[in-house]
């Protein structure tokens, strides 16, 4: 697993931030008992201490701006604010959401002097719970019709070369029409998790996972993504420290639409997540103002005018009851 680490927390009018819950209704225990829905598990809690600190050196430095991916609420996790610990020298703190799948703090700092330092850093609580398979899934379909949210689970994303010749022929390959929706995209899965050896290595992407046979959790998620993708099921990445494992969206028979998370890599869990470790962002196609390209996860950033700046990013466990 390539992806850096960051899970870094705002820090001013908080309730503005953590307020929220985005997508609630995929969760059984969100809407009552409806088959089709995935249900909430046992649940854990962690404590992170998180943030960014940043040095000026022996040079001063103006126009300091750092974007911080931060986690927030998912039917499946929840996070309060412990503590803060803010520099004066701070100026303003701005938060935004990329894609509907993950949520940054903007930090501004007009000016260091040499030597000095600033700092941003929280300590939050994330609960989260297991996701437990739905109790019936005979009648959830693929989407017929997706909002604009749902439409970019559909589409190529870096390392998701839906459009290649060879996913597609792939994509085609594994359909059949004689299974319902939840057991093609099963199919999907199975094929994934045979065809593709687990191995670490430098990030590939869907394609080079197909042609070489191996790749680690971001290799076959991409490549079960791009699969489901060709063929009209929206799917997306979820990023855990460590790890990424993808989810699939279906409706049911009221054309409530639930997502349905699955293990590509590690042990079998299809449609339900036995790992509780928390979700930092959803998504592998962000728009990030200050990039050129498209990302695939969002990590954080910082620029300055003049100086040599260092800034470490704090990503520290502590004990629940620290």
């Amino acid at each position: 697993m390539r992806f850096t680490l960051a899970l870094l927390i705002p820090s001013v009018l908080l309730t503005a931030v953590w307020t929220g819950s985005p997508c609630l209704a995929q969760f059984g225990d969100d809407i009552g008992n409806i088959p089709a829905a995935a249900k909430l598990g046992e649940r854990t809690a962690q404590r992170w201490k998180v943030g960014m600190i940043v040095s000026a050196g022996k040079t001063p430095c103006q126009q300091l701006f750092g974007t911080l991916p931060i986690p927030t609420d998912w039917p499946e996790q929840t996070v309060t604010v412990v503590s803060e610990d803010i520099s004066p020298s701070v100026a303003a703190v701005k938060y935004r959401i990329l894609n509907d799948g993950v949520k940054q703090m903007l930090v501004t700092v007009p000016r260091l002097l040499p030597g000095e330092t600033a700092q941003a850093i929280v300590i939050v609580e994330i609960n989260r719970a297991v996701t437990l398979p739905p109790s019936s899934t005979d009648s959830l379909v693929k989407p017929k019709k997706l909002n604009r949210s749902l439409r970019q689970y559909l589409a190529a994303s870096p390392y998701v070369e839906i459009r290649h010749k060879k996913i597609k022929k792939l994509a085609a390959e594994l359909r059949d029409d004689e299974l319902n929706d939840w057991k093609q995209i099963e199919k999907y899965y199975d094929y994934v998790r045979a065809n593709v050896e687990f191995r670490e290595g430098e990030l590939k992407g869907a394609l080079a996972a197909l042609e070489s046979g191996f790749g680690d959790c971001e290799e076959l998620t991409s490549l079960f993504i791009a699969i489901c993708r060709v063929n009209d099921v929206p799917a997306r990445t979820v990023w855990v420290p460590g790890h990424c494992y993808p989810e699939f969206y279906l409706v049911d028979t009221e054309g409530e639409g639930h997502w349905y998370p699955c293990q590509a890599a590690g042990d079998r869990a299809f449609g339900e997540m036995p790992d509780p470790r928390p979700i930092l962002q959803k998504g592998d196609n962000f728009k990030v103002p200050e990039k050129k390209k498209r990302q695939r996860y969002v990590a954080e950033f910082l620029k300055s005018v003049g100086g040599r700046p260092t800034v470490s990013f704090v990503r520290e466990v502590l004990p629940v009851d620290g």
